[in-house]
């Protein structure tokens, strides 16, 4: 049996509900919620591609509170 390992990645800062939702469809990734605040569970690959998504998302939103496009 060839199973992966998996990961743990805190949530960073400014992580909405509408993204996080986006991120757990898009990756095959889940939501864990712990003492320490929630976190995603995957395998490492998976989780570089959530970041960078989450990376991308919050940067799309705060050019675009800023009126940038």
């Amino acid at each position: 049996m060839d199973e992966k390992q998996e990961f743990e990645m805190g949530l960073l800062n400014g992580v909405g509900e509408q993204m996080l939702a986006h991120t757990i469809e898009k990756f095959d990734v889940k939501l864990e919620h712990t003492e320490f605040g929630p976190k995603l569970i995957g395998t490492y690959e998976e989780l570089e591609k959530a970041k960078v998504f989450l990376y991308e998302a919050i940067e799309a939103r705060l050019n675009q509170l800023e009126g940038k496009k």
